[in-house]
């Protein structure tokens, strides 16, 4: 078990009016994703590895439907949302580019959320050397730094969040949370 932060951080950690914004703000990245994904057939409708298809009015396989990669990821976003990882996951595997820091971060989110902090951490590190400016990534590892007791790792990962421009995003504010409560948060 690592030592507790030190006072001072605590104080900052706890000061009043930098309340936590909504947790569904996590739910991805850029301004695109600060609000949580909306149901949609994808989730409501399609069972397994199945993405709605607007064209076809029809639940497809992402592999061999004609889905773009941002229709892709939002519906790993949406399945991932909804609990379903593995799903998510499958929908992953059909993103093209797999080195790209958003498909590793919710590769990692996936894995941290089925219990694998130590796969999930990898799929972090990778984001983080493909985009270092990648601050849903930071917070997602600093949370999984939290459940591991690794208070330590996770101040770091949210002091970088800080100093990359991140003060007062959910990505700060979820971590500065779980840092102060022991708590993480899914979205």
């Amino acid at each position: 078990m690592r030592r507790a932060p030190t006072l001072c951080l605590a104080l900052i950690l706890a000061l009043p009016g930098l309340g936590l914004p909504g947790p569904a703000e996590a739910a991805g990245m850029g301004d695109s994703n600060t609000t949580p994904p909306k149901p949609t057939e994808t989730s409501e409708t399609c069972e397994g590895v199945q993405v709605w298809d607007p064209e076809t009015k029809s639940c497809v396989d992402p592999k061999e439907g004609a889905l773009d990669a941002d229709t892709l990821y939002r519906a790993v976003r949406e399945l991932a949302y909804a609990g379903r990882y593995r799903d998510a996951q499958g929908v992953l595997r059909a993103l093209p580019d797999q080195s790209e820091d958003r498909v590793l971060t919710y590769w990692g989110f996936t894995h941290r959320k089925m219990g694998d902090r130590v796969l999930a951490r990898s799929f972090y590190e990778k984001a983080l050397a493909a985009n270092p400016d990648n601050l849903l990534a930071r917070s997602y590892m600093g949370q999984g730094f939290v459940a591991d007791g690794d208070t330590d790792a996770a101040i770091a990962q949210w002091r970088e969040i800080k100093a990359r421009g991140g003060d007062g995003t959910w990505a700060e504010a979820a971590l500065r949370e779980a840092i102060r409560t022991g708590l993480t948060y899914d979205y």
